[in-house]
């Protein structure tokens, strides 16, 4: 059994789907379902035995270590954070609140849990801390991808309370001898993907006819990594990592995110033509740029991929055709996550935007 903290989100509901897909041990699934959270995700997993569903937060101490006790997991993944770098400007305190301190007492219901173990279960236990390449900071155009040994140099709430997690962990592996390992990965995108975030936004707006906020001059650059991707790369630092080690996960796909918008308007152009004519592009309009908006991320991935083998399957090109085909298929998923809140949320961040 494995316990996954956060399995109802983005990246978490996918990792607990790939990984009971392909025949991994039971999931223990701890998700506290706020927005991003959403059990709509795993419906097929429904009847599933070897899937155990928990409402809660991993700040709730005693409730993460009675399902510790109850459930004896090898490992623990820990995905559950708040991940929004837009609502870390709007609401900061929620981000220090689950990423920080809810990474806190995770650690400590998981310390002593691993210090009742005994022998090869001791040995064989590990907790994955899944972060991102937020934490390092902004590159310049000519600086070299992010590796592991970079400073963290975090410009927002969001991101600083990331780093502030890695640190705990990093801390609890040197202080106490926990066995952990770190990844931080780049900009996730495929099925699943809520959406507030660039790309899945890009696609439900455009099939509503609204228009396709870009920020700023839409040059800020990311990597870009298939979801089913990352998870892989997870599996494969679970199995293999070094104890105390940080991998860095990328998809070696540096973009700005105009370039992203104008691919996803493409394929839908190909894929479902807007009923009146002419282009999805049409749609696209620019709009005040937010705080602090770091220019460019990128991840060297070499590591991983030197130590354990592990590179992306997919291509942009082809992760990006499954994504919006997923979107055109899954209209109904779309239509249920957009609740109320979302959309007071999207009028929040976006109305008073000036064009």
């Amino acid at each position: 059994m494995i316990l996954v903290t956060g399995g109802a989100g983005f990246i978490g509901s996918n990792f607990v789907l790939d990984w009971l897909a392909a025949g991994g041990e039971g999931v223990v699934n701890l998700d506290k379902l706020t927005y991003a959270g959403n059990l709509e995700n795993l419906r097929s997993l429904e009847g599933n035995s070897r899937h155990v569903f928990v409402q809660g937060d991993i700040g709730d101490q005693q409730l993460v270590r009675q399902l510790l006790a109850r459930h004896r997991p090898r490992a623990v993944l820990n995905f559950a954070a708040e991940s929004h770098v837009d609502r870390s400007i709007h609401a900061p305190g929620t981000f220090i609140e689950t990423n920080v301190v809810g990474t806190f007492r995770l650690l400590e219901a998981v310390r002593a849990y691993w210090g009742e173990l005994k022998g090869g279960e001791r040995e064989g236990f590990r907790l994955l801390h899944v972060s991102t390449d937020e934490v390092y900071g902004s590159l310049a155009p000519k600086d070299p991808a992010f590796t592991e040994q970079n400073k963290y140099e975090p410009n927002s709430p969001y991101s600083a309370s990331k780093a502030a997690s890695d640190h705990l962990v990093r801390a609890y592996h040197h202080t106490y001898g926990l066995p952990v390992l770190t990844t931080n990965c780049s900009n996730n995108y495929g099925p699943y993907h809520f959406p507030e975030k660039l790309i899945p936004l890009m696609i439900v707006n455009a099939l509503a006819g609204k228009p396709l906020p870009v920020y700023g001059d839409g040059q800020q650059i990311r990597d870009w990594l298939y979801v089913g991707d990352h998870c892989s790369a997870i599996r494969r630092v679970l199995e293999a990592g070094r104890l105390g080690e940080t991998y860095n996960i990328g998809g070696w796909n540096e973009k700005p995110n105009l370039e992203i918008v104008q691919t996803v308007c493409n394929l839908l152009d190909e894929l479902k033509p807007r009923a009146g004519g002419g282009s999805y592009r049409e749609q696209i309009t620019f709009v005040t740029d937010r705080p602090g908006h770091d220019r460019r991320y990128a991840i060297d991935a070499r590591k991983i991929e030197r130590e354990l083998g592990w590179k992306p399957a997919e291509t942009f090109e082809t992760g990006i055709r499954k994504t919006v085909r997923w979107y055109l298929e899954h209209g109904d998923w779309v239509q249920r996550v957009q609740s109320g809140a979302y959309r007071e949320w999207m009028n929040t961040n976006y109305a008073a935007r000036a064009a």
